[in-house]
């Protein structure tokens, strides 16, 4: 018993777990944050499960057109936030994002550091997450690969990371980590609502004023 004890502490101290969630601060995390001014929402990276019968060049088109909506899902999820005050750093717009990411090759070749990022956009920090979804986020999504919802089951697991990192120090600042369960016809829009309103109270910028 003492020694499942110790290894619950040493867990502890470096991650808080909450739920199904799994969430990093740096010691300076809250500083960091105070800090800021602008952040930027790179566009996440999406993975689904392959199946045989699925076209592997229509999957990452698949994949593609989800980081587009989740990208843009997240953007005015954090927009709402603002006009209700209840989040005060200003958010680059996503066009102006992308824009900048798609005139630079060394973000293209993925051979950009996040604070590199941050530089190139010119913010304080980046938003980066992954999303990994055992199926497409809707059943339009799954008719658009020219297959049926049934060839990946009526739910959908989907595996989130949100991360902060730091341009001046060039580090990871925060991370959360969850996993979230989605019926058929779960679209990007009510993944990202039931994600953010999680992460958000674990996020420094929220317990900055």
């Amino acid at each position: 018993m003492k020694n499942y004890l110790k290894v619950g502490f040493i867990l502890a101290a470096f991650a808080v777990l909450s739920g199904c969630a799994t969430i990093y601060y740096s010691k300076d995390a809250y500083t960091l944050a105070r800090r800021d001014k602008n952040i930027a929402i790179l566009p996440p990276v999406v993975s689904i499960a392959a199946t045989k019968k699925v076209d592997g060049e229509a999957l990452r088109e698949q994949q593609k057109t989800e980081s587009v909506n989740f990208q843009r899902e997240m953007y005015n999820w954090f927009l709402r936030r603002k006009m209700q005050n209840t989040f005060d750093v200003e958010i680059q717009d996503v066009a102006t994002t992308n824009a900048r990411l798609n005139k630079s090759s060394e973000y293209l070749d993925g051979t950009l550091t996040p604070d590199q990022i941050c530089s190139l956009l010119d913010v304080d920090a980046v938003v980066t997450s992954n999303f990994s979804l055992s199926k497409p986020m809707s059943e339009g999504g799954a008719i658009a690969l020219g297959v049926l919802v049934g060839v990946w089951g009526n739910t959908n697991q989907t595996v989130a990371t949100l991360e902060l990192h730091d341009r001046q120090t060039k580090k990871l600042f925060w991370s959360y980590h969850h996993n979230i369960s989605g019926s058929v016809g779960s679209t990007p829009a009510k993944l990202v609502d039931n994600l953010m309103r999680q992460a958000s109270k674990k996020m420094p910028y929220w317990s900055r004023k």
